[in-house]
């Protein structure tokens, strides 16, 4: 697939909610691997990132979460790409998917037309803040790491919430 990997598994947050500081921990370049330690908690850092922050945290409820999921789906039909899983969470979005375009592309289309959806159904402020600004990009290149992804998204995040299983029902549009 011209170079592209078998998937990537790509993580975002909704805006607000996972500050570097906290003391859940964060991640960042180093320290963005499933299953390794976060980045240790800091309060005076997290306490500048709230003062920073010029919208309050943007949490999904679970008519959001739905949105957010059949969004995804609804790109992948419409960009032709394989989407594996989901799991909208009310913080956070794990998606495995395979596409022919750069992890900074697929992530951007699924926020912006995410962002789009939730307005549309919500009646929201066309300028609130609704995800992190980046998120984690992993690229996939062997079945077994493909697999694992689609574990961890599945049935590695607590309980379930929003989540869509793309190896039993199909993403793709029927021929």
């Amino acid at each position: 697939m011209n170079g592209y990997p078998l998937a990537y598994f790509i993580t975002f947050s909704t805006y607000g909610t996972w500050l570097h500081g906290q003391a859940k921990g964060s991640v960042d370049r180093t320290h963005n691997v499933p299953g390794t330690p976060f980045v240790v908690g800091n309060t005076e850092e997290l306490k500048n990132k709230r003062l920073k922050m010029n919208q309050p945290e943007y949490v999904l409820d679970q008519p959001r979460r739905e949105v957010v999921c059949s969004t995804i789906l609804e790109v992948g039909r419409h960009r032709g790409w394989k989407i594996w899983t989901i799991h909208v969470r009310s913080n956070h979005v794990h998606i495995v998917v395979t596409a022919d375009a750069k992890p900074e592309k697929v992530s951007a289309d699924f926020k912006a037309w995410s962002s789009r959806r939730l307005r549309e159904a919500f009646d929201e402020d066309p300028k609130r803040d609704r995800w992190t600004q980046h998120g984690s990009m992993l690229y996939l290149w062997k079945e077994d790491d493909v697999h694992s992804k689609i574990h961890y998204t599945l049935f590695e995040q607590g309980a379930p919430m929003s989540s869509f299983d793309g190896r039993t029902t199909p993403s793709e549009p029927e021929a």
